[in-house]
């Protein structure tokens, strides 16, 4: 019998102007008061994306890379909304090659061979240069000034813990970690001043200073000198791509998110698959209906093997047609609903690639402009590096890549469509997501973080809202994760009991999870029809959203 944990406080934060929902208070205000002061979304989303990266490194900043899905609502030139994504997704070197991680597979974890090209900064720039309105330097300035000095949050004092022996054991964390050879805890101050000093650049003279100059010259040493393969050149050529969001619908609302390499098409094609279910949402949270979901999780793992990125497939057939109805059509027959499967019977074609890391914000604005943002420096503290000079930590993003000819544990081998190549993005488990109503007005917009675990989160929460549950509970919810391998459905300690009882009748080999565990953690802003806003960050990871 497994005892349940009792979890962190969770805050529902009612909004009438604008809102933002991320894993820090501080930053959640932070991007609230750009609001205040004329700000859109878009604003709002740049400073807190900054914030999470100075107070939260662990999980983002400017050493990193990520995916955002940005609504611009009707105006004067348009009638209808208007839904785009900015990849700017960490890129591999252009010394990158399939086999450079056989011999020895922890250098795509640890260290500086696992550095990838990184993208958040010319992601911002991006979208600060098609819809910010306030000045870029008053959206970095926060985050510049925060990182001189402030008091360690509950979550990073956890993760210090858990790392000590990365924080006592090299010396450049352990100078900003453990500065008099202990290791900082809840309230003690921290400062990052290099990495003040590197934003204060950055906010008077944009991102440009971090990608050539002085700053550029130091990462570049930092890297060369500790094994890596990142030039001057990666850093420089380095380029975001921006598209029309990805569309699809769900009992009429339309859903928005990022294309692949992320898993955008495949949370599509699980809503396409509930879908099929007509009175799923009146009927509620019965045994049946989380049986459903967890095999349309499973259906959509196996569309996972399938992903790639799209500049590297010689035939876009496969992910093209993952997001469909009619795709989903095919599939919606083989979910059967008195028992579950092994795992070869969902055919995914490869081993399931387990990613990691990241943190995500959603922002909705008075005028119905929203956003969702997920960044990453991958694992937990990237690649272990950090630079002193500047005070970046790296991303360890090349790890998302497959390893060639080595089977996994289950003997299953990796897929050829994401094998390390020159300046190639490796496959993603983000899907940042905005939703509206049939009538086009808006809905929510939602992420989260926590590798592969995100998208099946995110799924979920929405299925919450629908049977009932306001935006805290649906984020608070117990959640049950299958990937297929290793063949086991993990749930949350604090799921129903008799819901449990009846997913191990269907055949489901059930571990329980501790609540508080390091896993998926959503962030979600929605807005009613009567322009209310409510917005919930994940207790899991100790969030509090703000609003006004």
């Amino acid at each position: 019998m497994y005892s349940i944990t009792t979890q962190n406080p969770a805050y529902l934060i009612e909004a009438r102007h604008g809102a933002v929902a991320s894993e820090n208070k501080r930053c959640s205000v932070i991007g609230v008061d750009v609001m205040k002061e004329g700000g859109n979304a878009v604003d709002a989303a740049i400073a807190t994306t900054f914030c999470v990266g100075v107070v939260n490194m662990f999980s983002s900043g400017i050493g990193g890379g990520g995916f955002m899905t940005v609504r611009i609502p009707p105006n004067s030139t348009h009638n209808t909304s208007e839904v785009w994504t900015i990849d700017f997704r960490e890129a591999a070197p252009g010394l990158a090659n399939k086999n450079m991680y056989v011999d020895d597979p922890d250098t795509s974890r640890f260290g500086a061979l696992a550095i990838a090209v990184p993208g958040e900064l010319r992601g911002l720039e991006e979208a600060h240069r098609r819809w910010g309105t306030l000045p870029w330097k008053r959206l970095v300035m926060p985050a510049a000034e925060l990182a001189a000095g402030w008091t360690v949050d509950r979550e990073l004092a956890r993760r210090i813990q858990h790392f000590y022996f990365l924080m006592l054991g090299n010396p450049d964390y352990s100078a900003i970690f453990a500065p008099k050879g202990l290791l900082l805890r809840e309230g003690d101050l921290i400062r990052r001043t290099n990495y003040s000093n590197t934003l204060f650049t950055i906010a008077r003279h944009g991102p440009s200073a971090f990608y050539k100059g002085p700053i550029a010259d130091a990462l570049v040493s930092k890297i060369r000198s500790s094994g890596g393969i990142l030039t001057h050149a990666d850093l420089e050529g380095y380029k975001v791509k921006v598209n029309k969001a990805l569309e699809g619908t769900y009992f009429g609302r339309k859903v928005y998110t990022t294309h692949a390499p992320t898993s955008g098409p495949v949370i599509l094609q699980m809503f396409n698959l509930m879908e099929h279910y007509g009175t799923l949402r009146e009927d509620g949270r019965t045994g049946v209906n989380v049986h459903r979901l967890v095999e349309a999780m499973k259906f959509g793992f196996a569309a996972r093997t399938k992903i790639c990125d799209p500049a590297f497939s010689s035939d876009m057939t496969t992910i093209h047609n993952i997001p469909t109805k009619e795709y989903a059509n095919l599939i919606a027959p083989n979910i059967t609903d008195n028992q579950t499967h092994p795992p070869e019977y969902y055919n995914p074609e490869y081993s399931v690639h387990a990613d990691h890391g990241t943190s995500h914000n959603s922002i909705i604005d008075n005028d119905g402009m929203a956003v969702a943002i997920t960044t990453s420096v991958n694992m937990v503290f990237g690649a272990f590096v950090l630079d002193p000079v500047t005070g970046v930590i790296f991303d360890d993003t090349m790890d998302d890549f497959s390893n060639p000819g080595v089977p996994d544990a289950w003997g299953i081998y990796a897929s050829p469509y994401n094998y390390p190549e020159p300046h190639k993005r490796p496959l993603s488990s983000m899907a940042p997501l905005i939703m509206e109503h049939a009538d086009g007005s808006l809905y929510l917009a939602a992420g989260g973080s926590g590798g592969s675990r995100i998208f099946g989160g995110i799924f979920q929460t929405v299925l919450n809202l629908d049977w009932g549950l306001d935006a805290s509970q649906a984020v608070e919810f117990g959640r049950v994760h299958d990937q297929l391998y290793p063949t086991e459905l993990e749930i949350d300690e604090i799921y129903p009991p008799e819901l449990i009882k009846q997913l191990a009748r269907r055949g489901h080999n059930i571990t329980m999870g501790d609540i508080n565990r390091i896993a998926a953690v959503v962030n979600i802003v929605t807005r009613q029809p009567d322009g209310i806003i409510f917005a919930a960050s994940d207790s899991r990871k100790n969030g509090i959203a703000a609003g006004y």
